[in-house]
């Protein structure tokens, strides 16, 4: 056991480049005590730590007392290439507990591994907190707001979505329909239709889903992309009412929900700033 520990001392080495080679501070020393209990493999500091910088080690240490936790969330990191402050937002906003929680028929409707990473490309619930919102916001008004702050749509939804389009007509037999939002998953290569639901999942949502889903996969989609995935976004659902509503549709959906700011007292709103004020402080504060 000393001898491990002593490896992973030895690991930290190259995680603390950026610290003076005159010596330690106390705190520094205390961190790289509790560095070396979290991660007794040395092999994995080496392999794995060493590529991310030694803020990304304090926000790993302070937030998450789980060394599987710290895993998941140090090799999404790695993959993602996410920056200090966005890995304590991911931690903050429980993207592991998320992850893979939506309501779907993929294991059913795709074939692995697509399945698998269809069913990880998505989560339950989506936080729309950016946004600026409260629970009364209407549909029409959170879709233009999701595509006005599109960028932190993108990072909510995750790595591999691509925007394609906000209301993207489609002519069925001279008819108009209009998709909420449509995009485009890079490592799943299909197409991805999100509907929002402003209010409770009701069953015969998925029908309107499912023939935005065929008409993509028509019109569309090419010979090189994979079936369309449709995903509903509503207020609240219950999960057993969903499953059934899913339990005989043969193309793949899923169902998850959203949650926006919540309902404020009239005189706290007043006494906030906007998120446009928010936002101009923090370019202030950046640059």
């Amino acid at each position: 056991m000393g001898q491990i520990y002593l490896q992973t001392i030895v690991g930290i080495g190259s995680v603390l480049g950026a610290i003076q080679q005159k010596g330690f501070s106390p705190r520094n020393l205390k961190y790289m005590r509790a560095f070396a209990e979290a991660w007794p493999d040395a092999e994995f500091v080496q392999a794995v730590l060493a590529q991310l910088p030694w803020y990304h080690q304090l926000a790993l240490l302070d937030k998450l007392p789980d060394p599987e936790t710290r895993r998941w969330y140090a090799a999404k990191a790695i993959e993602h290439n996410w920056s200090r402050n966005i890995l304590v937002m991911q931690i903050e906003t429980r993207l592991l507990e998320r992850s893979g929680k939506a309501v779907t028929n993929f294991e059913d409707n795709l074939p692995k591994p697509q399945s698998d990473l269809a069913r990880e490309s998505v989560k339950d619930p989506y936080r729309f907190d950016f946004l600026g919102l409260t629970d009364e916001a209407q549909e029409r008004e959170i879709e233009h707001a999701l595509v006005k702050h599109v960028t932190e749509f993108l990072l909510e939804l995750g790595a591999g979505f691509a925007f394609v389009g906000r209301q993207v007509l489609l002519d069925v037999g001279g008819d108009e329909f209009f998709i909420d939002l449509l995009f485009y998953h890079l490592k799943l290569r299909c197409y991805v239709v999100i509907e929002l639901k402003g209010g409770k999942f009701k069953p015969e949502h998925l029908g309107q889903l499912g023939f935005y889903l065929t008409a993509v996969d028509r019109q569309v989609k090419s010979e090189h992309d994979n079936p369309t995935i449709g995903l509903l976004l509503c207020k609240s659902k219950n999960k057993i009412v969903a499953e059934y509503a899913l339990g005989d549709k043969t193309q793949p959906m899923g169902i998850a929900e959203y949650k926006l700011l919540e309902s404020l007292p009239a005189e706290l709103q007043t006494s906030l700033p906007s998120i446009e004020q928010i936002e101009n402080e923090l370019k202030d504060f950046q640059a």
